[in-house]
């Protein structure tokens, strides 16, 4: 017997928002552990690099264009991920947006309904269909939100995006609690200041970057691979008694 099982063998994965940054290597983290992947993301030219290096591992990538705020689009992701791999047992919400930086009043409602509906609206809406998948395939599955530690403690210049964070952590919760029943275990991580071209507005202001290294107990910012070992965790085995939890991948900043 395996004491910590963390194979994911046998296993179909999609992740959103899954062609660059802490997405690409969540999705090929997925894939070295032994599920096949499906990467989404809105431009169809961005999935092509990072399906080349899920199926570089061995295991089988697709790539489907996706604009998670059409639920359309979000029922079509499933329905091709079911066609072409068969099955779903691992959903990773990692999509986002943030197309405004400043104080939440200043946030203009159009910048408003765009974080929500992609940050939180389209995380329920695909956890919804992923989970009637799940429930079909009847050996339940394990369902992974990408948050921040922007939704744990107030971000300047971040408010909207901050408040949507907070929600996806409540929705993790939520899930959980309802959904343990069935097998499905929903869980978080809430990442720091990662270097990504996402949060590039942040890293490339000394300010803000001096701040996030001298706060943080490791003295540094981190990188996207450093996020993909968690999700893996989460959506194995070895986490098989673990739900409704928020990891927080912060370098030690909150400590």
């Amino acid at each position: 017997m395996v004491v910590a099982d963390f194979s994911l063998a046998g296993k179909v994965a999609i992740v959103t928002g899954g062609s660059r940054g802490i997405g690409r290597s969540i999705s090929i983290a997925l894939a070295e552990a032994g599920a096949d992947v499906c990467v989404a993301a809105r431009k169809p030219e961005s999935l092509e690099e990072s399906v080349a290096a899920v199926n570089a591992t061995g295991r089988r990538g697709i790539g489907v264009p996706t604009n998670v705020r059409d639920g359309a689009a979000l029922q079509n992701l499933v329905e091709e991920t079911k066609k072409q791999l068969g099955r779903i047992d691992i959903l990773v919400n990692n999509a986002g947006t943030n197309p405004q930086f400043g104080g939440i009043a200043e946030l203009e409602e159009r910048a408003w309904d765009a974080i929500m509906n992609t940050n939180v609206k389209a995380a329920w809406q695909l956890s919804l269909l992923a989970r009637k998948t799940m429930l079909e395939q009847g050996s339940g599955g394990s369902i992974i939100n990408v948050s921040s530690t922007g939704g744990i403690r107030a971000s300047g210049g971040l408010g909207g995006y901050s408040v949507s964070k907070a929600a996806i952590i409540m929705l993790t919760q939520v899930c959980a609690k309802e959904w343990g029943i069935d097998g499905i275990r929903v869980n978080c991580i809430a990442p720091g200041l990662i270097k990504t071209e996402f949060s590039r507005a942040l890293w490339d202001n000394e300010a803000i970057l001096k701040n996030s290294v001298q706060t943080a107990a490791l003295r540094r910012i981190g990188e996207p691979g450093e996020m993909a070992g968690a999700v893996v965790y989460f959506a194995s085995a070895a986490s098989s008694f673990t739900s409704g939890q928020t990891l927080i991948l912060d370098g030690g900043g909150i400590a």
